[in-house]
Order: C-alpha cells, then structure tokens, then sequence
C-alpha cells in the first residue's frame, strides 16, 4: 500500500485530494504547511509527496529543496501557478513532476501510478550491472554512479534519466521519447526533461556550460557519446 503525504493549506482542496487519492486505493496524509509536512516526513516517510508551492512559512520550493537535503521520496508540485518559470524552478529544486490545478483525478492517478513503477526495484536480469563512460560508471542493479571513483548522489528520476541515456550512448533520444521512457508517460511537458538533463549537467559535468558527457543534438534530442 503506498502512502501519499498531501502538504497543502487550503483546507477544501487538500480534503477533496485527500479523498480522491483514498477512493484510488492510497493512504493519505495530510498537513497545512511546510514545517508540518517536513516533520511528518521525517517521522515517518510517505512514499510521494504533493506539495503545493503557495503555502505559509515556509514556501513549496523551500519545502522541497528541504526535502531533497536528505530525502530522494519522489515529488509532485500541484499548484496554480503556470508560469514557466514557476514550472522551471520548482522542477530545478527537485521535484519530480508538475500538475497545474484544478487537476484532474484521473491524471494525478495515472502520474502516481507512473511513479509507484518507477519506485520498483529494477528486473534483475534487464540490465547490466555496469555501464562505462570514460570515467564516469553507472551501476543500474546496484543503484550508483561514480565520476572517477566517486559517488553522486541522484534522485530516483535523475539516476533513471542518467541509465537511460547511458543504456543507449551514441544514439540521440528524444525529449518525448525520454518522457515515456523514464517517466512513462504517453504525453507530458517536455520542460520535465530539460530541467533534469540540466540537473544532471551540474553533476556529471567538468563544466556544465559545455556539457561533454550528457550533449544536445539540436532539433532532435539529447545523448551520451559513446
């Protein structure tokens, strides 16, 4: 059973995504702010976090960034805010996915459901157990990636991004591809793609300016020279 924790302070929409989600078979938890949320999360961890981003206190993308200190729970930002860079930033400070409310129970469902696969371990006969590039090694059954010998440390949606690319290096994927390859979605906001290949630039690269290791093809997508 995967639990959800809703952090949201208007009561009627946090009591209608309580309700939804529960008449979808998750348990839910709920809390009205950051600081409450953070606490429970802390206490005793959801398996995905909504989170809105206009809350009290301490704000959505504060929330998350707190969150992704210590955290790799996979997150939802639902929020009426639509502006790009709303979109941008809070997807820059971690989180997973972005729905823009009102939304639809439906699609929240099928985002969840996408993210409950994406929490399983991987089939232990569909991967290699090292995939070499140059100096950086990505283990997908062992769940690490070192840059020269050393460990980073990735979200669960960065390190599924990154094996992706890594499985396929020397030939171009492009963003709808990616989307539903890593996120499995059939349709979605290509932004959620291009702020995570630019979060992982930040990490994998020498200089993320001139990316190497994790290149753009204009026009048709990203790769991973071999």
């Amino acid at each position: 059973m995967f639990e959800v924790l809703v952090i949201e302070d208007d009561d009627r929409i946090r009591l209608a995504l309580t309700l939804a989600l529960e008449d979808e078979g998750y348990t839910v938890r709920a809390a009205a702010t950051a600081e409450e949320g953070l606490l429970g999360q802390r206490r005793e961890p959801a398996d995905i976090v909504l989170v809105d981003l206009m809350l009290p206190g301490i704000d959505g993308f504060q929330c998350i960034r707190e969150l992704r200190r210590t955290d790799d729970v996979p997150v939802v930002v639902i929020s009426a805010r639509d502006d790009t860079h709303d979109i941008v930033a809070a997807l820059e400070a971690g989180a997973d996915d972005y729905l823009v409310k009102p939304v639809a129970t439906k699609e929240l469902s099928a985002r969840l459901r996408a993210l409950q696969r994406r929490a399983r371990p991987p089939a232990q006969t569909a991967q290699p157990d090292e995939l070499a590039l140059g100096d950086l090694a990505v283990r997908p059954l062992a769940g690490e990636v070192l840059l020269r010998g050393e460990q980073l440390t990735l979200t669960r949606t960065e390190f599924r991004l990154l094996c992706e690319l890594a499985e396929h290096a020397g030939q171009v994927l492009s963003r709808q591809q990616l989307l539903q390859r890593v996120w499995e979605y059939d349709f979605g906001d290509e932004r959620l793609v291009d702020v995570h290949v630019g979060r992982l630039r930040q990490k994998i690269e020498d200089n993320p300016g001139t990316p190497q290791r994790l290149v753009t093809v204009r026009g048709l997508g990203y790769k991973m020279p071999r």
